[in-house]
Parts: C-alpha cells; sequence; structure tokens
C-alpha cells in the first residue's frame, strides 16, 4: 500500500496560484454520451431484473481514503473505506439475481489529487469483492491538478480518472496491479446511464471545493467556454421526457457537488441548482431525484416545486473523513426557500441503496442510507414516482 500523503501537494507552485481556478472539461468521445447497461452486463444477466420489473444500485461518494490529519493514519482511512466497500459487496453477494446491478458513484474516488499512484490502495483493492460494474463521475479531488511550476500543471486534469473510468475499451488498468477488474469504457466524464425503469444523468461539477459549476452562469466562469454540460442535461432531459412522462422510467440526476448542503465545509451550491432547475424547465419536467457527494456526511431534503416533492440525498459517507453539520443549527426539520432538510443530518460511513419499482400500479423510488454493518438502516425515503409525494421512515 502507498501512504497517502498526497496532502503535501497543497503546497506546490501550481496548485497555490491556481486553487481557485476551474479546470477544463474533456470532450466526451461521441456527441451523444450515453452507456446502456445492456451493453455492460448483457440481455441475459438482466434478464431476472426485467421480468421482476424492479431494478436495485448503489451509490455514494467520497470513497477515496487518506491520511486526513495526524490523528488518522493512512491504514486507519483506507479500513473505514474498505468498511464501507465490503458492506456493498455483501449486500450483493447477499440477494441474487436481482440484487443491485451496478455502482454509481457520486465523485471523489481517489484523494488528495486523483493520482493514479493512489488507485490500487483507494479503489481497486477496496472493491476487490464487489463483482457489478462500477460507473462514476469525479469529484473535485478527482480532478484537482499540482505541480513545481507555477503555470503547468505535473499531470493533466482527470488523467487517472480517463484511463480508469473513460477507457476507449475495457481493459487490464496498470493503476490495478493484479486486482481482476477492468477500466469502464464511459464516453466522458459527463454521461447518461440508461438501465431498465431508471436513467441517471451524471455531472462533472469540476475542482472548487466549492462551489459545484456545469456552466458559465451567464458569463461567471468564462474558462469553461461555453455551456456544454448544460447544453448536454437540457438535451438528455428532453430525450428522457416522454418516458419519464408515461410512466415508463424515473429520471435521476447524479452531481459531486449538493445543490443543497449544511455541513461545516462543504455549502450547496446555488448556481449549479438553478443550472439544473433551468434544464428541467426547459425538458417540461423536474427530475424524480438528485444524488451528491462532496459532504461527508448523509443528508435528506426534501424540495417542494410544482406540487411534487423531490429529494435531494447526500451521501459523501463512502469512507473519508466524517464531518459534522454546521454547529449551532436548529433541530430538523429546517426550511430555506424550497428545500427543507427534513431530519438531523448522520455523520456516519455508509451507503446508498436505490430501487425502482414497478412491479405494482404504483411505482415507487426507495433510497435506503445503509450502516457499514449491514444491520442498521439509518434512513429510508419511498418516493412515489406517479404523484411526487414521499412516504419517509
Amino acid at each position: 500500500m502507498v501512504d497517502n500523503t498526497s496532502e503535501a501537494y497543497y503546497q506546490s507552485a501550481y496548485y497555490e496560484l491556481h486553487k481557485s481556478d476551474l479546470q477544463p472539461v474533456p470532450v466526451p468521445r461521441v456527441p451523444e454520451p450515453r452507456v446502456d447497461l445492456t451493453d455492460v452486463l448483457g440481455a441475459e444477466f438482466l434478464a431476472p431484473i426485467v421480468a421482476a420489473n424492479k431494478i436495485t444500485f448503489h451509490a455514494v461518494g467520497d470513497t477515496g481514503a487518506a491520511k486526513v490529519n495526524a490523528f488518522q493514519t493512512a491504514e486507519l482511512a483506507t479500513a473505514n473505506e474498505a468498511s464501507v466497500a465490503d458492506a456493498m459487496a455483501r449486500e450483493v453477494h447477499a440477494s441474487g439475481a436481482t440484487g443491485p446491478a451496478f455502482f454509481f458513484h457520486l465523485g471523489d474516488v481517489v484523494y488528495n489529487f486523483g493520482e493514479g499512484q493512489y488507485y490500487y490502495d483507494q479503489f481497486y483493492e477496496p472493491f476487490r469483492a464487489y463483482d457489478r460494474p462500477i460507473f462514476a463521475i469525479p469529484g473535485n479531488h478527482d480532478g484537482m491538478v499540482f505541480g513545481d511550476e507555477p503555470d503547468t500543471p505535473q499531470t493533466p486534469t482527470l488523467t487517472a480518472f480517463l484511463r480508469n473510468f473513460c477507457a476507449d475499451v475495457p481493459a487490464q488498468s496498470p493503476d490495478a496491479s493484479t486486482i481482476v477488474r477492468s477500466t469502464m469504457d464511459q464516453p466522458g466524464v459527463y454521461f447518461t446511464l440508461d438501465a431498465p425503469f431508471v436513467s441517471i444523468v451524471g455531472l462533472y461539477t469540476n475542482v472548487l471545493e466549492g462551489p459545484g459549476v456545469i456552466s458559465t452562469q451567464g458569463g461567471k466562469y468564462p474558462s469553461l467556454q461555453g455551456d456544454h454540460q448544460l447544453d448536454f442535461l437540457t438535451a438528455e432531459l428532453k430525450r428522457l421526457a416522454p418516458a419519464r412522462k408515461a410512466g415508463e422510467r424515473a429520471v435521476i440526476i447524479a452531481c459531486h457537488h449538493p445543490p443543497a448542503s449544511v455541513d461545516s465545509n462543504h455549502g450547496g451550491s446555488t448556481g449549479l441548482a438553478a443550472d439544473i432547475d433551468t434544464a428541467a424547465r426547459a425538458a417540461g419536467f423536474w427530475p424524480d431525484a438528485v444524488l451528491s457527494g462532496h459532504a461527508h456526511l448523509y443528508q435528506r431534503f426534501t424540495r417542494a416545486v410544482d406540487g411534487r416533492e423531490i429529494p435531494y440525498v447526500v451521501s459523501g459517507s463512502g469512507g473519508f473523513a466524517a464531518t459534522p453539520p454546521v454547529g449551532g443549527l436548529p433541530k430538523a426539520p429546517i426550511t430555506v426557500g424550497q428545500y427543507t432538510l427534513v431530519k438531523q443530518p448522520i455523520v456516519e460511513f455508509g451507503y446508498l441503496t436505490i430501487t425502482v419499482d414497478y412491479t405494482a400500479k404504483t411505482h415507487y423510488l426507495t433510497i435506503t442510507f445503509n450502516d457499514r454493518t449491514n444491520t442498521k438502516t439509518h434512513d429510508t425515503l419511498k418516493l412515489n414516482l406517479k404523484t411526487g409525494n414521499i412516504l419517509a421512515r
């Protein structure tokens, strides 16, 4: 295992000068970056899921591990991450043919600067027993760069992420050593995953500690040189609108930075939230849920808009340092504008199990926050996909 001491790169000449700058977003390999789950798992594997009219998958962010401070060794950090990965693997192995079909990673796969040398001990080895596909959007740490020269990064942004998740074809990664897991061939760092009964639109919210950014926001971020990712989101929601309105599938947006958050280090991103709203209004429907990481805890917000309740779930609880919420907050529920923090944030390591269920007349989206011991459910919400009403436990 390589000792994760890359935090020293925060003092590098390049990072010190450019830490408030966005990094370029790689252009997807194809004009319409999409992945069909059938092409990854095969129709035969998905047949029991299709027959059951129900699909389940995992999601969580911030699984990377690093030497967080003087009180936590690299060994303890990787053990925290491994405990979450092992719990997810145990759920897969115990669930049979209709269990979780894949893991959608919400970003920050590797700390602190997404270096390829840490992919083995922060990704491949912890998830050695997870025998399902792992899709991912990058987090800010996956795209961050450093370097001894003030204007030249040592390694271009997202180099290792692209090598491991956006390869031209699936193959053995040089970062995986002897672990048997092929690279993924996602068409880009932002893309849509089309699976039975659900589509997940994954966005890359760039490298700032905050806020998350997917567009120039009317010229505020000119270095992005256009609103390509916002255009992509709008186009994808428009494409998915007929199936969503016909009640044939749920639509989820995944982004690393949360539109809403109350933790002590990572606040919400109002510009990102506004961009999502712009795309949704253009498409004529609201997403059924928005999933995020970045904040190292679990938070659940409900947003009331146009007669629907939309869960905004933050789960950056995959193994990196747990971060408490802002001190002095009143007890939940707390409502700010259209967003209501429905229960106290949970500062525990764990992961999400998400199910889209079409087995009955009433279609449901269920999101459960699970403890890393496989013995405790921290929180569950159940969304009626037809009415947009949330039934919470």
